[in-house]
């Protein structure tokens, strides 16, 4: 594989400057967005590798990484991220595109497509963690609100223990579910509290992103073609129920790929997964538009 060409612009948004990178020549057939949330483009660097044949256009979603924000460090909803993802295409030149989108990023490119579909071609919807359409939202509400006061009460480390067990848990949360005893250090988590409030996930897009609402009725209509994915490792976890539920939502088939939530990886942020079985499976999706 032969690194393309990478050239980082910004653009500016209502409370934020967003910063994108386009890898290649523009005039190399449908662009490739891959996309994340609160996940920067650093996480895609492996994958990208794997599409020199066309541009592939990542960014890094506002209050991560490059994309500063203006207006404070509050709670992002998915319409907020999504009109986003619509500036930094019609940067770009308007589209349409392929989009791979990953776990919040996923939630996400919903919002947009249902929004703007005359800007994506396929949209590849990877795990989105939609507690909402779930059967026990009720469960996952409580255990991601309780998460959320841990963050706000004792800091990053604890809070992002009780992430870890949530996100892995195999299956419907029961009804009573607590979490179990946790030391944020058994996870290589701070223990201490630094007393920041401003962690892009927890701070920032979590409960907006497990407690979103995707419009079915316009994702059914939209001009884009969804394919809802799931990783043949994820079992049944939040984020792969929710790929399952996407798909039962507009009528279709989740479509699985190669590993579990974090398949694309190739190393980054300390992640292995199956990047290149997991980039010939993209290839092979959007290739049979």
């Amino acid at each position: 594989m032969t690194a393309a060409t990478t050239t980082t612009h910004t653009l500016d948004a209502p409370g934020a400057t967003i910063t994108f990178d386009v890898h290649g020549d523009l005039s190399a057939g449908t662009p490739l967005l891959l996309i994340g949330s609160p996940m920067d483009a650093t996480g895609f660097t492996t994958l990208a590798r794997h599409f020199t044949d066309r541009q592939v256009v990542t960014y890094d979603p506002r209050g991560t990484a490059r994309s500063a924000r203006t207006d404070g460090h509050g709670e992002i909803t998915p319409d907020v991220h999504a009109g986003d993802l619509r500036r930094v295409v019609e940067a770009i030149g308007d589209g349409p595109v392929d989009v791979l989108a990953s776990s919040g990023g996923a939630v996400n490119a919903l919002a947009w497509v249902a929004a703007h579909g005359e800007q994506v071609c396929t949209l590849v919807a990877h795990e989105p963690p939609l507690a909402t359409m779930l059967p026990d939202r009720e469960a996952l509400a409580a255990a991601i609100e309780d998460m959320y006061r841990t963050y706000q009460r004792d800091g990053q480390g604890p809070a992002m223990a009780k992430f870890i067990l949530l996100v892995s848990h195999d299956g419907e949360l029961p009804d009573n579910y607590e979490y179990p005893p946790a030391d944020p250090a058994q996870f290589g988590l701070p223990v201490e509290d630094d007393g920041s409030r401003d962690d892009a996930l927890l701070g920032q897009n979590l409960r907006g992103c497990t407690g979103y609402r995707p419009d079915l009725e316009a994702l059914r209509v939209t001009p884009t073609r969804i394919v809802a994915a799931r990783g043949e490792g994820s079992g049944q976890t939040m984020a792969a129920r929710g790929a399952d539920a996407v798909a039962a939502g507009i009528g279709t088939e989740p479509v699985v790929f190669p590993g579990d939530h974090a398949g694309f990886l190739g190393g980054e942020y300390g992640g292995q997964g199956e990047p290149d079985a997991f980039a010939a499976r993209l290839r092979e999706v959007l290739d049979n538009a």
